[in-house]
């Protein structure tokens, strides 16, 4: 019974974060205040939590490696399939198609679904997300298109194109220093980002065998415990409805990208990963994932509609919980 209320708690908080938004108690852009307190304190502190209180091998690595393949294939077959698209459809395809919503997501599910020993895997199959989530899969797109970084694409002035015509800089100290700019800019994509760099202090530690002194879970699980309800009460404030039919298909074309990437990615976890059927178990809940959190902020980055991708995050947020739900109570372990 438990492996039923737990996500209808959940899915109760998600529905009481939307509600409180459109009644005005919460307002449009409120969500960034849940925001920054979700990626600076509840999700580091969830990480930090797990890291201290189970046992973690170093052939888990091999989780983040398949993390991270989880996230670049979806967002490379993506740009193959839609080559004949419109740039700002392949962009919103490409952005919301890929990458996970793990930390803030699957962590807080897959751990009322199975228990705290499920936390290690997820967490370690995220090191590897996170690097395309945080960062990776925004410069890809943009690079691929060839969209400049930092700025909002025209709608008057891309029209039907599919890429971005290339600008060739010709003079070569004008090169060097464009390269420079975007080398920056995706080392401060990540330096910036509190969840990533925890995970990599995490994962030094773990390679030179240190272990966290018990003080540090015990001050840091109440926080810990707050990552699930501030999760998804951010994911229903970031909620809202499609302005129109065009845009109801733009989300239903991620949904069927994800679906069908969730179910091959679920049977390469079951029979190609090399561990017990509990920690592949873990793994299969983890890629029936919805979109990143991140994958708002690069939407509104370069499309300027933080709304359709919220709406999208949360949409699939509410299909995962149903899928991540029903595959717990079907798979035995």
């Amino acid at each position: 019974m438990q492996g039923v209320i737990q996500p209808l708690t959940l899915l109760a908080v998600i529905i009481a974060g939307y509600g409180l938004k459109r009644l005005g108690i919460f307002k449009q852009r409120d969500y960034r205040v849940m925001q920054g307190v979700v990626f600076n304190f509840t999700l580091p502190a969830a990480i930090i939590h797990s890291f201290a209180t189970n046992d973690h091998e170093l052939n888990m690595l091999w989780l983040s490696l398949f993390g991270m393949c989880t996230s670049l294939i979806p967002l490379l077959t993506i740009f193959c399939a839609t080559r004949r698209t419109p740039v700002r459809d392949r962009v919103f395809t490409m952005l919301n198609g890929c990458g996970m919503n793990v930390g803030n997501f699957c962590l807080p599910v897959v751990t009322a679904l199975m228990g705290a020993s499920a936390s290690m895997p997820v967490i370690m199959f995220d090191i590897g997300n996170s690097i395309m989530a945080c960062a990776g899969m925004y410069v890809l797109t943009t690079a691929l298109l060839h969209i400049p970084q930092g700025k909002a694409l025209d709608a008057r002035l891309v029209g039907e194109a599919t890429v971005m015509p290339s600008v060739r800089l010709l003079d070569r100290h004008a090169r060097w220093l464009n390269r420079r700019a975007q080398l920056r800019s995706i080392l401060h994509s990540f330096v910036v980002s509190v969840p990533f760099d925890t995970y990599i202090v995490m994962v030094l530690m773990m390679l030179v065998g240190a272990r966290l002194p018990l003080w540090v879970s015990q001050f840091m699980e109440p926080i810990s415990n707050a990552n699930g309800f501030c999760s998804m009460l951010m994911v229903g404030m970031l909620m809202d409805l499609p302005a129109s039919g065009k845009d109801v298909k733009a989300v239903l074309g991620v949904i069927g990208w994800k679906l069908g990437f969730a179910l091959l990615f679920g049977l390469a976890a079951w029979y190609l990963l090399p561990f017990s059927p509990a920690v592949s178990k873990a793994v299969i809940l983890v890629c029936l994932a919805p979109t990143a959190v991140f994958s708002t902020l690069f939407t509104d980055k370069v499309l300027g509609n933080a709304k359709l991708a919220g709406f999208t995050l949360a949409s699939t947020g509410l299909l995962s919980l149903i899928l991540m739900t029903a595959a717990n109570l079907l798979i035995p372990v």
